[in-house]
Protein backbone atom coordinates (compact mmCIF):
# COMPACT_ATOMS: atom_id res chain seq x y z
CA UNK A 1 0.00 0.00 0.00
CA UNK A 2 1.42 3.51 -0.77
CA UNK A 3 2.81 5.76 1.93
CA UNK A 4 0.61 8.91 2.14
CA UNK A 5 2.06 11.96 4.28
CA UNK A 6 -0.57 14.64 5.79
CA UNK A 7 0.58 17.71 4.63
CA UNK A 8 0.46 21.35 8.07
CA UNK A 9 -3.12 21.91 6.25
CA UNK A 10 -4.53 18.68 6.02
CA UNK A 11 -4.13 17.33 2.69
CA UNK A 12 -3.01 14.44 2.05
CA UNK A 13 -0.08 13.54 -0.23
CA UNK A 14 1.30 10.28 -1.24
CA UNK A 15 4.98 10.17 -0.28
CA UNK A 16 6.31 8.60 -3.29
CA UNK A 17 6.06 10.47 -6.37
CA UNK A 18 7.82 9.98 -9.87
CA UNK A 19 10.06 13.46 -10.83
CA UNK A 20 10.46 14.48 -14.34
CA UNK A 21 13.66 16.58 -14.23
CA UNK A 22 15.68 16.13 -17.37
CA UNK A 23 13.21 13.76 -18.74
CA UNK A 24 13.15 14.77 -22.64
CA UNK A 25 8.82 16.28 -23.52
CA UNK A 26 9.72 13.18 -25.90
CA UNK A 27 9.58 10.69 -23.11
CA UNK A 28 8.09 12.42 -20.65
CA UNK A 29 4.62 11.29 -21.49
CA UNK A 30 5.17 7.85 -21.76
CA UNK A 31 6.94 7.45 -18.52
CA UNK A 32 3.92 9.58 -16.29
CA UNK A 33 1.69 6.79 -18.08
CA UNK A 34 3.98 4.14 -17.08
CA UNK A 35 3.82 5.42 -13.65
CA UNK A 36 0.04 5.61 -13.17
CA UNK A 37 0.17 2.56 -14.74
CA UNK A 38 1.94 1.08 -11.92
CA UNK A 39 0.54 2.83 -9.02
CA UNK A 40 2.33 6.24 -8.54
CA UNK A 41 -0.69 8.71 -7.58
CA UNK A 42 2.29 11.59 -7.17
CA UNK A 43 3.81 13.68 -10.18
CA UNK A 44 6.62 16.61 -9.51
CA UNK A 45 7.60 18.94 -12.31
CA UNK A 46 8.30 22.25 -12.99
CA UNK A 47 7.98 25.27 -15.30
CA UNK A 48 11.69 25.15 -15.76
CA UNK A 49 11.83 21.50 -17.00
CA UNK A 50 9.68 22.22 -19.91
CA UNK A 51 7.46 19.49 -19.91
CA UNK A 52 4.60 20.33 -18.01
CA UNK A 53 2.66 19.49 -21.14
CA UNK A 54 3.79 15.94 -21.67
CA UNK A 55 3.23 15.70 -17.64
CA UNK A 56 -0.73 16.13 -18.57
CA UNK A 57 -0.59 14.11 -21.79
CA UNK A 58 0.42 11.38 -19.78
CA UNK A 59 -1.81 11.54 -17.04
CA UNK A 60 -4.83 11.77 -19.86
CA UNK A 61 -3.38 8.42 -21.56
CA UNK A 62 -3.14 6.77 -18.83
CA UNK A 63 -6.99 7.03 -17.64
CA UNK A 64 -6.43 7.31 -14.21
CA UNK A 65 -8.84 10.10 -12.54
CA UNK A 66 -7.98 13.71 -12.90
CA UNK A 67 -8.31 13.54 -8.19
CA UNK A 68 -6.32 10.11 -7.75
CA UNK A 69 -3.13 11.90 -8.97
CA UNK A 70 -1.17 14.39 -6.60
CA UNK A 71 0.41 17.22 -9.35
CA UNK A 72 2.79 19.19 -8.50
CA UNK A 73 4.79 21.90 -10.21
CA UNK A 74 7.32 24.72 -9.60
CA UNK A 75 7.67 28.48 -10.24
CA UNK A 76 10.71 29.55 -12.09
CA UNK A 77 12.21 32.59 -10.58
CA UNK A 78 11.84 34.84 -14.17
CA UNK A 79 8.34 34.41 -13.18
CA UNK A 80 8.55 35.78 -9.53
CA UNK A 81 6.65 38.97 -8.48
CA UNK A 82 2.99 38.69 -7.36
CA UNK A 83 1.12 39.40 -10.84
CA UNK A 84 3.91 37.01 -12.56
CA UNK A 85 3.33 34.22 -10.31
CA UNK A 86 -0.59 34.79 -10.46
CA UNK A 87 0.09 34.32 -14.69
CA UNK A 88 2.51 31.61 -13.86
CA UNK A 89 -0.10 29.20 -12.40
CA UNK A 90 -2.63 30.05 -15.40
CA UNK A 91 0.65 28.60 -18.12
CA UNK A 92 1.10 25.69 -15.43
CA UNK A 93 -2.51 23.92 -15.67
CA UNK A 94 -3.19 25.31 -19.16
CA UNK A 95 -0.19 23.34 -20.07
CA UNK A 96 -0.98 20.19 -17.50
CA UNK A 97 -4.15 20.57 -18.81
CA UNK A 98 -6.20 20.68 -15.36
CA UNK A 99 -7.85 23.62 -13.57
CA UNK A 100 -6.82 23.08 -10.38
CA UNK A 101 -2.98 22.76 -8.30
CA UNK A 102 -2.62 19.85 -5.26
CA UNK A 103 1.00 21.00 -5.07
CA UNK A 104 2.64 25.05 -6.32
CA UNK A 105 5.98 25.65 -5.19
CA UNK A 106 8.86 28.50 -5.75
CA UNK A 107 11.63 26.81 -7.05
CA UNK A 108 14.79 28.65 -5.87
CA UNK A 109 15.46 31.36 -3.20
CA UNK A 110 16.51 33.88 -5.49
CA UNK A 111 18.46 35.52 -2.86
CA UNK A 112 19.50 38.03 -4.62
CA UNK A 113 15.58 39.63 -5.46
CA UNK A 114 14.36 37.96 -2.37
CA UNK A 115 11.70 41.19 -2.56
CA UNK A 116 10.55 39.50 -5.80
CA UNK A 117 10.19 36.00 -3.81
CA UNK A 118 8.50 37.25 -1.06
CA UNK A 119 5.88 38.82 -3.45
CA UNK A 120 5.94 35.57 -5.68
CA UNK A 121 4.95 33.54 -2.35
CA UNK A 122 2.53 36.02 -1.79
CA UNK A 123 0.45 35.34 -4.59
CA UNK A 124 0.83 31.49 -3.64
CA UNK A 125 -1.16 32.85 -0.39
CA UNK A 126 -3.80 34.26 -2.95
CA UNK A 127 -4.21 30.94 -5.01
CA UNK A 128 -4.07 29.11 -1.84
CA UNK A 129 -7.03 30.89 -0.04
CA UNK A 130 -8.65 30.86 -3.87
CA UNK A 131 -8.87 27.20 -3.75
CA UNK A 132 -6.50 27.34 -6.93
CA UNK A 133 -3.95 25.15 -5.53
CA UNK A 134 -4.82 23.20 -2.14
CA UNK A 135 -1.03 23.63 -0.87
CA UNK A 136 1.70 25.93 -1.60
CA UNK A 137 5.79 25.11 -0.36
CA UNK A 138 9.00 26.28 -0.91
CA UNK A 139 11.85 24.62 -2.79
CA UNK A 140 15.85 24.71 -2.08
CA UNK A 141 15.32 26.97 1.14
CA UNK A 142 17.89 27.08 3.68
CA UNK A 143 16.83 27.70 7.16
CA UNK A 144 17.46 31.98 6.73
CA UNK A 145 15.71 31.97 3.63
CA UNK A 146 12.76 30.24 5.39
CA UNK A 147 12.98 32.64 8.38
CA UNK A 148 13.09 35.47 5.87
CA UNK A 149 10.55 34.36 3.75
CA UNK A 150 8.07 33.84 8.04
CA UNK A 151 8.79 37.06 8.51
CA UNK A 152 7.59 38.68 5.81
CA UNK A 153 4.32 36.70 4.89
CA UNK A 154 1.36 34.76 6.45
CA UNK A 155 1.12 30.99 5.87
CA UNK A 156 3.80 28.50 6.17
CA UNK A 157 4.82 26.71 3.51
CA UNK A 158 3.65 22.91 3.28
CA UNK A 159 6.61 21.56 1.84
CA UNK A 160 10.42 22.32 1.02
CA UNK A 161 12.00 20.35 -1.78
CA UNK A 162 15.58 19.89 -1.13
CA UNK A 163 18.26 18.04 -2.43
CA UNK A 164 18.35 15.23 0.06
CA UNK A 165 20.06 11.43 -0.15
CA UNK A 166 22.74 9.74 1.83
CA UNK A 167 25.42 11.78 1.02
CA UNK A 168 24.08 15.12 1.11
CA UNK A 169 20.87 14.88 3.83
CA UNK A 170 20.85 18.54 5.31
CA UNK A 171 20.27 18.01 8.61
CA UNK A 172 19.89 21.52 9.68
CA UNK A 173 17.33 21.85 6.48
CA UNK A 174 15.74 19.10 7.87
CA UNK A 175 15.00 20.39 11.52
CA UNK A 176 14.30 24.24 10.60
CA UNK A 177 11.45 22.37 8.47
CA UNK A 178 10.47 20.23 11.25
CA UNK A 179 10.52 22.93 13.31
CA UNK A 180 7.86 25.15 11.29
CA UNK A 181 5.77 22.08 10.77
CA UNK A 182 7.24 21.73 7.17
CA UNK A 183 7.30 18.72 5.02
CA UNK A 184 11.15 18.18 3.83
CA UNK A 185 10.81 16.60 0.43
CA UNK A 186 13.80 15.03 -1.37
CA UNK A 187 15.05 15.72 -4.56
CA UNK A 188 18.08 13.55 -5.92
CA UNK A 189 16.94 10.58 -3.45
CA UNK A 190 18.97 8.61 -4.64
CA UNK A 191 21.81 10.50 -4.96
CA UNK A 192 21.87 10.95 -8.84
CA UNK A 193 25.12 12.53 -10.23
CA UNK A 194 24.17 13.27 -14.08
CA UNK A 195 22.68 16.47 -12.56
CA UNK A 196 23.68 19.94 -12.68
CA UNK A 197 27.11 19.67 -14.56
CA UNK A 198 29.83 21.75 -13.89
CA UNK A 199 28.69 20.83 -10.10
CA UNK A 200 30.91 18.65 -8.25
CA UNK A 201 32.82 17.01 -10.92
CA UNK A 202 34.45 14.68 -8.40
CA UNK A 203 31.45 13.17 -6.73
CA UNK A 204 30.97 9.70 -5.48
CA UNK A 205 28.39 7.58 -7.30
CA UNK A 206 25.68 6.82 -4.15
CA UNK A 207 24.52 3.87 -5.87
CA UNK A 208 27.89 1.88 -5.93
CA UNK A 209 28.60 3.02 -1.98
CA UNK A 210 29.71 -0.28 -0.94
CA UNK A 211 27.38 0.07 3.09
CA UNK A 212 23.68 0.60 1.15
CA UNK A 213 24.84 -2.31 -1.62
CA UNK A 214 25.58 -5.06 1.68
CA UNK A 215 22.36 -3.28 3.37
CA UNK A 216 20.19 -4.07 0.09
CA UNK A 217 21.44 -7.34 -0.05
CA UNK A 218 19.98 -8.37 2.75
CA UNK A 219 16.59 -7.02 1.59
CA UNK A 220 16.68 -8.54 -2.05
CA UNK A 221 16.75 -5.05 -2.91
CA UNK A 222 18.66 -2.42 -5.12
CA UNK A 223 20.46 0.38 -3.98
CA UNK A 224 18.33 2.68 -5.04
CA UNK A 225 14.81 0.61 -3.65
CA UNK A 226 17.11 0.66 -0.59
CA UNK A 227 17.75 4.42 -0.18
CA UNK A 228 14.26 5.59 -1.27
CA UNK A 229 13.01 3.10 2.02
CA UNK A 230 15.49 5.43 3.52
CA UNK A 231 13.69 8.82 2.82
CA UNK A 232 10.57 7.02 3.35
CA UNK A 233 11.12 5.65 7.29
CA UNK A 234 12.51 8.91 7.90
CA UNK A 235 9.01 10.41 7.09
CA UNK A 236 9.92 12.35 4.45
CA UNK A 237 9.03 12.69 0.81
CA UNK A 238 10.88 11.45 -2.44
CA UNK A 239 10.73 12.43 -5.68
CA UNK A 240 13.04 9.74 -8.20
CA UNK A 241 13.32 10.31 -11.54
CA UNK A 242 12.80 7.98 -14.47
CA UNK A 243 12.10 7.29 -17.94
CA UNK A 244 13.06 3.41 -17.86
CA UNK A 245 9.44 1.38 -17.61
CA UNK A 246 11.80 -1.20 -15.43
CA UNK A 247 13.69 1.26 -12.78
CA UNK A 248 9.99 3.43 -12.92
CA UNK A 249 8.06 0.06 -11.55
CA UNK A 250 11.32 -0.88 -9.16
CA UNK A 251 11.41 2.88 -7.49
CA UNK A 252 8.07 1.80 -6.76
CA UNK A 253 8.70 -1.45 -5.16
CA UNK A 254 9.86 -0.29 -1.83
CA UNK A 255 6.56 -0.97 0.70
CA UNK A 256 7.26 -4.57 1.33
CA UNK A 257 10.46 -4.41 3.52
CA UNK A 258 11.69 -2.44 6.46
CA UNK A 259 15.28 -1.01 7.10
CA UNK A 260 16.38 -2.23 10.61
CA UNK A 261 17.34 0.96 13.31
CA UNK A 262 20.84 -0.31 12.85
CA UNK A 263 20.54 0.03 9.18
CA UNK A 264 18.83 3.47 9.70
CA UNK A 265 22.07 4.43 11.78
CA UNK A 266 24.54 3.40 9.17
CA UNK A 267 23.20 5.43 6.43
CA UNK A 268 22.36 8.14 8.12
CA UNK A 269 26.50 7.80 8.68
CA UNK A 270 27.37 8.40 5.42
CA UNK A 271 26.37 12.20 4.85
CA UNK A 272 29.72 14.11 3.27
CA UNK A 273 28.17 17.34 3.66
CA UNK A 274 28.67 18.00 0.23
CA UNK A 275 26.02 18.80 -2.13
CA UNK A 276 25.85 17.70 -5.79
CA UNK A 277 23.94 20.23 -7.65
CA UNK A 278 24.24 24.36 -6.90
CA UNK A 279 24.12 26.21 -4.04
CA UNK A 280 20.99 27.96 -3.01
CA UNK A 281 23.07 30.95 -1.52
CA UNK A 282 24.87 31.77 -4.66
CA UNK A 283 23.53 34.08 -7.09
CA UNK A 284 22.90 32.86 -10.58
CA UNK A 285 21.55 36.12 -12.23
CA UNK A 286 21.55 34.31 -15.65
CA UNK A 287 18.21 31.91 -14.24
CA UNK A 288 16.24 34.94 -14.61
CA UNK A 289 16.94 34.92 -18.37
CA UNK A 290 14.82 31.69 -19.02
CA UNK A 291 11.57 32.68 -20.16
CA UNK A 292 8.65 30.57 -19.38
CA UNK A 293 6.56 30.23 -22.33
CA UNK A 294 3.17 30.79 -22.76
CA UNK A 295 1.73 27.48 -23.78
Amino acid sequence: MVQELVLNNGVTMPALGLGVFQSAPEETAAAVETALKVGYRHIDTAAAYRNERQVGEGLRRSGVPRDDVFIETKVWVSDYGYDETLHAFEKATRKLGVDRLDLLILHQPATDRFDRTIAAYKALEKLLSDGAVRAIGVSNFMRHHLDDLLASTDIVPAVNQIELHPYFSQPDVQKADAEHGILTQAWSPIGGITFYPGWGEERRNVLQDPTIAAIATTHGKTPAQTMLRWQLQHGRSAIPKSTNPTRIAENFDVFDFELTPTQMTQMDALDTGVRNGPDPDVPRPAMFDMVIAED
